[in-house]
């Protein structure tokens, strides 16, 4: 077992009473990104372009970044991409982008770090496999790497992959496996490996010069029961943070659902520091979508706060009329098109609740559990809209420009509030 110093205590009992992270971590620093301790769970995704492509990769780090991401991952996988690591930092600095970058590393990162010294002084954190570092001088590979970060003063995320496990060690606990009284089952076993690896292969980096306070850990598998029984497993036998995330969720709403159902009963057991949303976009689909779907999930379970959020019955027969559904979206892009200059002017405004309902069955109720609500005239009711702000009724509004009014006491009450200007 990876043992390190004790971790933080300061404020996380706070902390841990609104469940934003684990108190057991160490605190790691990936770039002035504070992962683990106290710190709430950092989101991070990656990129999909070819990284000896610098201007493209530029481009979708600045929109990751844009979009939420406080930590963004390319994959170096060959020569060609170390060296247009410099060029990507030239460009992002252009760009005014500053976010941390993490370089992906598997097979020939020994050779990569050692040849290209720039590129892992420049890169805020190295993820390596230790499934993948070679083969016949695979712990050399290991060490390598490890004392590269440890001279730079990086951080290091050993992932461990069931796609990619360290055959060596699988075969060991097999064999061992088939001598016991009561065998496990070989699922328990790959799991067991898994952990073994990880917790192996972070004392091996300590013991070779990483301090323990730069070292990450990860166990990630595509099934959404294995993933929370392995990290269940590890949790208790590591003080390193600790990065989430399905190592393949798949696509669209599978993806989304995948992600969530693994992550969810993790995250509210205390165990995440990082998470990543691993979406397979359609062919030139959007890449932010994991963000937004990562911060989704930690704003679901009421851990960290992004953007306001719009809650909204899903219609039924009482509303025939689509205009609440249209009304709806027109409030969330509002939103979404507000939070740049809200950001700047109103410290908070990501906790706010807003309402937009259908009816008179649930409509002024949540409307009145929200911050500002609106419930909308369903069908054969009366053509008009209570307003209700901080649970009371504000006004009631009529006509053809009840989303334009609505919009204008949104903004009034962001300003007020939150100290926001009004649009």
């Amino acid at each position: 077992m990876a043992d390190g110093p004790s971790h933080p205590t300061e404020d996380c009992d706070a902390r841990a009473q609104v469940l934003t992270t684990t108190t057991r971590t160490l605190e790691a620093d990936v770039g002035g990104v504070k992962v683990g301790g106290c710190n709430p769970v950092v989101v991070q995704s990656m990129t999909n372009t070819d990284t000896a492509d610098p201007a493209a990769t530029a481009g979708q780090v600045k929109a990751l970044a844009d979009a939420g991401s406080e930590i963004v991952r390319i994959t170096v996988n060959n020569k060609q991409a170390a060296a247009a690591v410099p060029e990507l930092f030239s460009r992002l600095g252009d760009l005014g982008c500053s976010v941390p970058i993490v370089g992906d590393f598997h097979y020939n990162g020994h050779v990569l770090l050692r040849e290209f010294p720039e590129a892992a002084q420049l890169l805020a954190k190295y993820r390596i496999n230790p499934g993948n570092v070679g083969t016949s001088r695979r712990d050399e590979n290991f060490q390598t790497i490890v004392r590269i970060a440890a001279d730079n003063g990086k951080a290091v995320r050993i992932g461990v992959n069931w796609g990619s496990l360290d055959q060596r060690l699988l075969t060991e606990l097999m064999d061992q496996n088939a001598k016991r009284a009561d065998p496990k089952d070989a699922s328990e076993v790959l799991r067991d490996a898994m952990i073994e690896s990880a917790v192996r292969s972070a004392a091996f980096a300590v013991n070779a010069g990483l301090p323990p306070n730069r070292i990450l850990l990860s166990a990630k598998v595509s099934g959404v029961r294995d993933l929370v029984a392995v990290y269940r497993q590890l949790a208790p036998l590591t003080s390193h943070p600790l990065h989430l995330g399905l190592t393949e969720a798949g696509m669209g709403a599978k993806g989304i659902v995948a992600t969530a159902a693994a992550l969810a009963p993790l995250l509210l057991d205390g165990i995440g520091d990082t998470i990543r949303v691993s979406l397979t976009p359609r062919p030139g689909g959007d890449r932010t979508e994991e963000v937004r779907v990562a911060q989704q999930i930690l704003q679901s379970l009421e851990m960290r706060s992004f953007e306001p959020q719009v809650t909204a019955c899903p219609g039924c027969g009482r509303t025939t009329s689509t205009f609440f559904q249209e009304m709806t979206e027109d409030i969330q892009s509002y939103v979404r098109e507000r939070m740049p200059a809200w950001k700047r002017s109103a410290p908070g405004v990501e906790d706010l609740k807003v309402a937009v309902m259908g009816c008179v069955v649930n409509g002024p109720g949540e409307s009145r559990h929200a911050d500002l609500g609106i419930s909308l005239p369903g069908a054969f009711e009366d053509p008009k809209a209570p307003v209700y702000v901080d649970g009371a009724h504000f006004r009631t509004l009529k006509g053809d420009g009840i989303v334009e009014d609505f919009k204008r006491i949104l903004d009034d009450y962001v300003a007020r509030k939150f100290g926001g200007s009004a649009a």
